[in-house]
């Protein structure tokens, strides 16, 4: 794959900006993390060359001086809310997110559970952390949040809240989705810091969207396309316009926020140091793009493949229209349409000759792949098993799983496990794959080109099954599907 995004310049010059933004503010800060802080693969896919684990390395580079805080939504526990790209709810990834960071070696101070109001599941999530010895703080539903400055920056307001203890120059404040209370959280501290005469700021890590890139950048337009059931809009930020006439980007929410925090930050500590939502930032990542054609090109097919899930939401769901429309809006000022990729006629064109469900993939050398639906497979491990040939020079007739290997596995689904599909996922056709590879040096050299697809986009004729989108999704390849089932029906699994 093609490289437009220099990883270790980013993380040098990242935390060199933090470390500047540390002192600006006399060596203590709360810095609120925006987006992913782990697995960010939507960065990886419009910036290649973007490691998903850029910004924890990062912080790892400023082990000593770290402290994280993880915010989590009382109302998010209570409605056990989950992350849609791991199906995992809030408070499980609270965890996880205190495990990874353990695991780098970085210092977890505790959870904030935010916006309580005495919530049942939240007050048994907290006896639950408290059991494990884990330090929990509550911050509390203000009324006139966030416009009535005067009474948040009050002892009735943020002064309700308890203070987070921290001991570390830079505090991390993350949560495990947006909607969390990240800077209230942040702006809570920074008032109960004041009162105890301790000087503290505050600064923002957002990734996206990218200040210095220019508005209607792919890169840009393909966050929007991510957040489009937000409601997210890129725009012009009017205040850094007006205060230093620069044009830089940001987006709606904080632009429209501004003048209230800035007046919470007069209130709380006498005056402003920002002048703008940009000034706050403190993202270097438009300025380690090494390539900006190959990020260009990268954020287009991301923008595609938005739409592509936004198309089969509303299919499985009927919910989700407006945000398909807006995609479809931004595609047009991408200059993009779902056929960007040959990818996605070539799956459609497979399935008309074929008379099933078909798949296709751009491989990395250019090369396109088709896999189509047989007795033995379907067409997610046809694709998948000719892609691994392809990519270990096998010839596309030559056999490397044996029959004695798929057959046993198709009589144990049907005949034990009373399944009606006899195919094989790409799951099952993989373990068939290692199977003969302990006696065939071609499956053996299939099963190690499987890393090399890793980036490469697949589109489906069909809706893909969840353990066929499991296996891809792990291999690190790209899922499109046509917005239709395989077979007409009203349960789908």
């Amino acid at each position: 794959m093609r490289i437009g995004f220099d990883n270790d310049k980013y993380i040098s010059l990242q935390a060199e900006k933090i470390r500047e933004r540390i002192g600006q503010f006399g060596g203590k800060l709360y810095l609120e993390f925006g987006g992913k802080l782990f697995d960010d693969y939507h960065a990886s896919r419009v910036l290649p060359g973007f490691a998903p684990d850029s910004k924890i390395r990062m912080l790892e580079s400023l082990k000593d001086d770290v402290e994280a805080i993880i915010v989590i939504n009382a109302d998010n526990i209570e409605n056990a809310k989950r992350r849609s790209d791991i199906g995992i709810t809030y408070e499980e990834d609270a965890l996880r997110l205190m495990d990874s960071f353990r695991a780098r070696g970085l210092h977890v101070g505790g959870i904030c559970i935010t916006h309580f109001t005495g919530q049942p599941h939240a007050e048994a999530f907290q006896r639950r952390l408290e059991a494990m010895d884990v330090s929990v703080w509550r911050h509390y539903l203000i009324d006139g949040y966030p416009s009535d400055v005067n009474h948040i920056v009050s002892d009735e307001g943020f002064g309700k809240n308890d203070y987070i203890e921290t001991t570390r120059p830079l505090v991390v404040v993350t949560a495990p989705g947006p909607g969390s209370g990240k800077l209230a959280t942040c702006l809570s501290q920074l008032y109960h810091e004041n009162k105890r005469g301790v000087q503290a700021g505050y600064a923002k890590y957002e990734t996206f969207p990218v200040w210095n890139l220019p508005l209607k950048h792919p890169v840009n337009i393909a966050y929007e396309a991510a957040t489009a059931d937000l409601d997210d809009r890129n725009i012009i930020d009017p205040w850094h316009l007006e205060a230093y006439g620069d044009v830089t980007v940001n987006y709606n929410r904080d632009v429209e926020t501004f003048p209230v925090l800035k007046a919470m930050m007069e209130k709380i500590a006498g005056e402003s140091p920002y002048q703008s939502p940009t000034d706050m930032g403190v993202n270097m990542v438009g300025l380690c793009i090494s390539d900006d054609e190959v990020c260009q090109e990268a954020a287009k097919n991301e923008i595609v493949r938005r739409w592509f899930a936004a198309a089969e939401e509303l299919r499985r769901s009927g919910e989700g229209e407006e945000a398909l429309d807006k995609i479809e809006l931004l595609m047009s000022q991408a200059d993009v349409t779902c056929d960007y990729s040959p990818a996605h006629q070539a799956a459609l064109a497979k399935e008309e000759a074929t008379g099933g469900p078909a798949a296709a993939m751009v491989l990395p050398d250019g090369e396109l792949v088709t896999g189509k639906t047989s007795d033995l497979m379907g067409a997610a491990a046809s694709l998948l098993l000719n892609a691994a040939k392809h990519m270990a020079g096998i010839p596309k007739k030559t056999y490397v799983v044996s029959e004695e290997a798929l057959v046993p596995i198709c009589h144990l689904k049907t005949e034990h496990l009373r399944s009606r599909n006899p195919r094989l996922h790409s799951d099952e056709m993989l373990i068939a794959l290692s199977l003969s590879s302990a006696t065939d040096a071609q499956a053996d050299a299939a099963v190690d080109a499987l890393a090399q697809l890793a980036g490469c986009d697949a589109y489906f004729s069909v809706i893909l099954s969840e353990a066929d989108r499991s296996t891809y999704r792990n291999l690190g390849i790209n899922v499109c599907c046509e917005p239709k089932y395989e077979r007409h029906g009203y349960y789908h699994r």
